[in-house]
């Protein structure tokens, strides 16, 4: 299925930084059950979207880029929502600008551009919503984003569940019924 990766990582940035921009307060805390605190996890997800994108322009075949980005520990909550949203638009114009058949390292397999879009989005919503859970916001995820991470990165995902339940499970978050929550998970990033 063809998707307009580009346009659902926009969105998805969009949503992350709405979500994000409700999170006023001590940024120390946990972000939901993840053991990193709330600015240690944006600062992965930021860093993980702007290097999609800076992979997607550099093409290593065997290692991450050297660039790499942090968090202003003392940024309000809007100030951080509106880094995730360049980090975003960032990775979404490089999407728009890449040849389809560029190809990437990142250690779970030389990822094309729908790759690294999906793992784009996956880090968003997941990441945005495991910090506002950390600050008693609960957060549901948009199954029309959800949907094609989904089908895009876990090629094994269970099927018959709502796509936002599904990914929850995919990236550990939550239980399906019948399949236990996952402790060990990793998506698929070789072009398929």
């Amino acid at each position: 299925m063809n998707h307009a990766w580009d346009e659902l990582v926009s969105a998805a940035a969009q949503d992350g930084a709405a979500l994000l921009e409700k999170c006023a307060g001590d940024w120390s805390r946990p972000a939901g059950e993840l053991t990193w605190s709330s600015l240690e996890t944006v600062d992965h997800l930021s860093q993980a979207v702007v290097g999609y994108a800076a992979l997607l322009v550099a093409r290593p075949t065997d290692r991450y880029v050297a660039l790499r980005l942090a968090m202003d520990p003392s940024a309000p909550a809007d100030q951080i929502a509106e880094s995730v949203r360049v980090g975003g638009t960032l990775l979404a114009q490089t999407l728009r600008v890449t040849e389809a058949d560029a190809r990437a390292f990142h250690p779970w397999g030389m990822g094309d551009p729908a790759a690294f879009a999906a793992a784009g989005v996956l880090e968003l919503l997941v990441h945005s919503r495991d910090i506002a859970q950390g600050f008693g916001i609960e957060a549901s995820l948009d199954d029309d984003l959800c949907a094609p991470v989904v089908e895009r990165l876990f090629p094994a995902a269970p099927t018959g569940h709502r796509p936002s339940d599904t990914l929850l499970w995919c990236a550990g978050r939550a239980a399906l019924p019948g399949l236990p929550r996952r402790t060990d998970w990793r998506w698929y990033g070789d072009v398929r």
